[in-house]
């Protein structure tokens, strides 16, 4: 847990003087929230820090030096990051862990981003459709997408206006030339609210879990001019390839080997032509609707292309 002793030096840092902690003491806290509560190394950091903010007497905007930037949901390009927000809830979606009281989609004019709101923040109810004014939210990032996390420092106030929520799809064009490693069968972490794929058995933040299957392509479109890398997930691969997450787990046990079930995507998919309709995240742009175009790519044109990447 070298993470968790890296987070307990820094908070040891910032209340050495005023509280003459130790930071075997501010270690041993993250280790209980993380070890044996399974909670998030970042809520579990901010819970301590918290803790020793009440302890010091400090409010949360003399630790951090201030009020917060306020940001347009597409201009949170950086994680761990406190900022406040003016949005939209566009959707809310069934919690998958009682440790989460809520969980959507926030929206502005310059388009959407996830949330999730803890239930051990214990902060008002958002309404799908109202609009509010955040403060002190904590951005998060996975494979390129962010978010933003409520917890108990976040304040909530509902706002008497509209917003008319942009829309952040893009569409690309292009030959799939190219299938990323990473695509085909792949086991996710369990843990609440975690979505990592497993290196070895192993996910970066929960150690080792037992993984639950999932099928995505991490894909190359290439229109002759520019290349593009598409997220397709679990459902938008099955319509591409045709290969559902049952018979793609079947494909693996009779080989004993996963990676049998993305050679057989590139024989399905590799070479043709797709129209892909998505959000951006980062680099990425992740596919919502897809179409295969009816003037396919040359195979051997398009084969020589992807081995050039």
């Amino acid at each position: 847990m070298t993470d968790l002793r890296t987070h307990a030096e820094e908070i040891h840092e910032q209340f050495s003087d005023q509280l003459g902690i130790d930071v075997d003491d501010v270690h041993e806290r993250l280790e209980t929230l993380v070890e044996e509560y399974k909670v998030p190394v970042d809520e579990a950091r901010r819970s301590v820090t918290n803790t020793y903010l009440d302890e010091a007497g400090m409010d949360r905007d003399e630790l951090r030096g201030g009020g917060n930037e306020r940001k347009q949901v597409a201009d949170v390009d950086t994680a761990e990051e406190w900022i406040d927000v003016r949005a939209k809830v566009v959707d809310l979606w069934e919690p998958r862990s009682d440790a989460v009281a809520q969980v959507g989609l926030l929206g502005d004019e310059t388009g959407t981003i996830k949330f999730t709101k803890w239930s051990k923040s214990d902060l008002p109810e958002l309404d799908e459709g109202a609009v509010y004014e955040l403060r002190n939210v904590v951005t998060d990032e996975y494979q390129g997408r962010y978010s933003v996390k409520l917890n108990r420092t976040t304040t909530i106030t509902e706002l008497d206006e509209e917003i008319e929520v942009g829309d952040d799809s893009v569409t690309v064009e292009g030959a799939l030339v190219d299938i990323q490693s990473g695509s085909g069968l792949i086991k996710r972490c369990p843990e609440d609210d975690c979505t990592r794929v497993l290196q070895n058995g192993r996910c970066s933040e929960h150690g080792e879990v037992e993984g639950e299957f999932d099928l995505r392509i991490k894909g190359v479109l290439d229109d002759g001019e520019e290349v593009t890398e598409v997220i397709f997930d679990q459902e938008a691969t099955e319509n591409l390839t045709g290969i559902t997450l049952e018979e793609a787990q079947e494909m693996a046990m009779d080989a004993l080997d996963t990676t049998v079930v993305a050679d057989e995507m590139r024989t399905k998919v590799l070479g043709r032509y797709y129209r892909v309709e998505g959000p951006t995240f980062g680099r990425y742009v992740l596919a919502d609707a897809i179409e295969q175009l009816s003037d396919p790519a040359d195979p051997e044109a398009v084969l020589i292309k992807a081995r050039s990447i």
